[in-house]
């Protein structure tokens, strides 16, 4: 009997190393998550500012709306985009509504 108890004994005691292991699963997910989601979403929403950042007058965009036209002006001190859609018609828009740039070749 007393046997089995000191066996039992240097059983218990081997698995308190074992903590970090148990963390190393999540931690592994952890990059591969990093790696295939978060850090291509943040690259693209860093081409996406710099793109806005980049518009002048007379580039030709779309907006998240889907509507197409050229941008007429800014108003810096609302970060706003005055959008010619039509030659009588003009529409002001949220710098950030602006979806992207289209390119000379694809209008």
């Amino acid at each position: 009997m007393t046997e089995q108890v000191f066996l039992m004994g240097t059983q218990g005691g081997q698995q308190g190393g074992g903590g970090f292991l148990a963390f190393l699963p999540f931690i592994l997910i952890f990059v591969i998550i990093y790696f295939l989601m978060l850090r291509p979403q943040q690259k693209k929403q860093k081409a996406h500012q710099r793109m806005l950042t980049e518009l002048k007058k007379g580039d030709k965009v779309v907006t998240n709306a889907g509507m197409l036209g050229t941008i007429a002006s800014f108003n810096e001190k609302e970060n706003t985009v005055v959008v010619k859609v039509d030659d009588n018609t003009k529409v002001e828009f949220l710098r950030s509504s602006i979806a992207g740039r289209i390119e000379k070749g694809n209008s």
